[in-house]
């Protein structure tokens, strides 16, 4: 293939015998390396996803020759430009491609500095304007490269909370759909109109802005930063668990997404990532660090992003990080998903007896007739009940149960005696509250940015940067002081506590423990289903019904010039 393309290319250059025995070399050698790299690129498709080790030699090898080839058409530019025919564009998909291998290593290793590299190369084609020429060109599969590359940009800039790249780059993108529309009559006019809405969606999501004083919208991270988790303290007794991998998992209906990611599995994502640093101090190239090395800080726990994944997918998933799990160690599950409730009575009360959550939405087919779920003696093909996690509870285990049904996840039973803790949602929300769930539900969002769920409940949409930074100030000290409560209760399950030594699982537990004080607190959550339940259950009167932790919140609600929204004497109420 490489002789005969290069036969082309000398012919429509002139005159073979003409040219240099050296520029003969550089084509050739270019060809190679270009038929190589592809080759390489396109058998990532058939690397497993799931397992950490089997694929890491096979992304050097693929780094390694598009490192090659990348410097090699920099140093070879006129020659290519003369004998080759390089155009723009194709300099455009070398770096797009080098842009995809960086944001897979992140995806594969969940180190946030990958995708700071991924952001360098994209943001080169743009300011380059590598692509600037396709629409000169009568081809509609090129015109399709640069949609695609703007779609995989925007992703990044998602990633990285880059919010005023990505409205340019919509804007931008809306562009191109309508000359690529106008200019070639495509069936596929609709999707790509669908991804433009779904982006404009996604960045509108957040319930409540951060104003600077001049009306612009400040960009805030929900990361794990130096300040974030409550500082251990002299005296608590803690487990020396860390969280090492993460299973997060979204199915819900009719919730804002990009790509295959759901807002909530968004939000769940960046709570489990502590802010990137620059990728360039570390190292030079992914998998090339030596191992001797120690890395400045703790990584960040690996992660599976599963959008809708059938039960059979999301069982090797589990099955791949039980397995890889170190010693010492935590697997994570995170399930954003539709309940699924027990069909009429049942007998006996066992781990499958009531309901789960929806993973996945396909109706299960046989012989071409859709199984009709309300038909009692069938159970829904891709509930995940709680008896499908207990063979995982042989090592520790932190599940957080977003969903209708999450009270499914009540009826736990720690058969092994190891570490094991379920955050579960409210199954309902008041009427009076705005319904919200389109933009994401409210439970995840105080796990990930709780002074904004926070504001949202006591009816705040917009705030200045100022006070917000004064109550972030303040939720700093509720936090300190909820960790304080935590491991000084004599009745807490020791469960909590063993998780307590992780950064990333001690911000999420005095997360959730200040959304339930919040909650019983509010006016209008009244009933219990409208507040978060945990397995084993929390000393209410130690943790989310502590008179100190309460006096906490009116003080912040009175910063707010909310405090009306709240019970004053929430002790009597109960």
């Amino acid at each position: 293939r490489t002789e005969f393309a290069l036969k082309e290319i000398m012919s429509s250059g002139g005159a073979e015998d003409d040219i240099p025995q050296a520029e003969r070399k550089t084509v050739t050698d270019f060809c190679y390396l270009l038929d190589k790299s592809k080759q390489l690129f396109n058998g990532l498709r058939d690397l497993p996803q799931y397992g950490q080790k089997q694929w890491q030699s096979y992304f050097g090898r693929t780094f390694d020759v598009y490192t090659k080839l990348w410097k090699f058409q920099q140093q070879h530019r006129q020659v290519l430009d003369n004998r080759y025919g390089l155009k723009r564009w194709q300099i455009g998909e070398i770096a797009s491609k080098i842009g995809q291998l960086y944001y897979h290593y992140y995806l594969r290793t969940s180190e946030t500095s990958y995708l700071n590299e991924a952001f360098s190369f994209y943001s080169a084609i743009r300011q380059r304007s590598y692509y600037s020429q396709v629409s000169k060109e009568d081809r509609p599969e090129l015109v399709v490269k640069k949609l695609r590359y703007y779609a995989r940009f925007i992703v990044v800039c998602l990633l990285l909370n880059k919010m005023d790249v990505v409205k340019d780059l919509v804007k931008e993108l809306s562009d191109e759909i309508e000359d690529y529309t106008h200019r070639f009559n495509t069936e596929d006019q609709v999707e790509w109109n669908l991804v433009l809405q779904e982006v404009a969606t996604f960045i509108e999501a957040d319930p409540v802005m951060v104003l600077n004083d001049d009306n612009t919208i400040v960009i805030t991270s929900n990361r794990l930063s130096e300040t974030g988790a409550p500082l251990l303290e002299q005296g608590m007794i803690v487990g020396q668990l860390a969280l090492a991998d993460a299973l997060i998992i979204g199915n819900c209906n009719n919730q804002v997404k990009f790509s295959e990611l759901t807002i909530d599995m968004f939000r769940m994502l960046q709570a489990l990532e502590r802010e990137p640093m620059n990728l360039a101090s570390q190292m030079n190239k992914p998998g090339m660090q030596e191992s001797t090395e120690k890395p400045a800080r703790r990584e960040n726990p690996h992660k599976y992003l599963l959008y809708k994944p059938t039960f059979s997918q999301l069982y090797t998933f589990l099955a791949a990080s039980f397995k890889e799990l170190p010693a010492n160690s935590v697997l994570l599950i995170y399930l954003s998903a539709t309940g699924v409730f027990p069909s009429g009575r049942s007998d006996s009360e066992g781990p499958y007896d009531f309901g789960g959550v929806l993973t996945n939405s396909n109706r299960d087919i046989i012989n071409g007739d859709a199984i009709h779920k309300r038909n009692q003696s069938y159970k829904e093909m891709h509930c995940l009940h709680p008896g499908d996690l207990y063979p995982f509870t042989r090592k520790p285990l932190f599940i957080i149960v977003d969903s209708s049904n999450s009270v499914a996840y009540k009826n736990f039973t720690n058969l092994f005696g190891q570490p094991l803790v379920c955050l579960l949602s409210p199954t309902a929300y008041p009427k009076a509250l705005q319904d919200q769930s389109q933009r994401g539900s409210l439970f995840t969002l105080f796990l990930n940015n709780p002074l904004m769920a926070f504001l949202f409940v006591s009816g705040l949409s917009s705030m200045r940067r100022g006070l917000w930074e004064k109550c972030q100030d303040y939720l700093r000290k509720i936090n300190r002081d909820i960790a304080q409560l935590l491991t000084h209760s004599r009745s807490v399950d020791q469960s909590f506590l063993q998780f307590f030594g992780d950064e990333f699982l001690r911000l999420l537990l005095t997360r959730f423990i200040f959304c339930s004080a919040t909650m019983r607190m509010h006016k209008i959550f009244r009933e219990t289903r409208n507040y978060p339940e945990s397995y084993p259950q929390l000393p209410r009167d130690e943790t989310v019904e502590n008179p100190h932790l309460q006096k906490h919140i009116l003080e912040l609600a009175s910063i707010l010039d909310v405090r009306n929204v709240f019970l004053e004497n929430t002790l009597d109420d109960y």
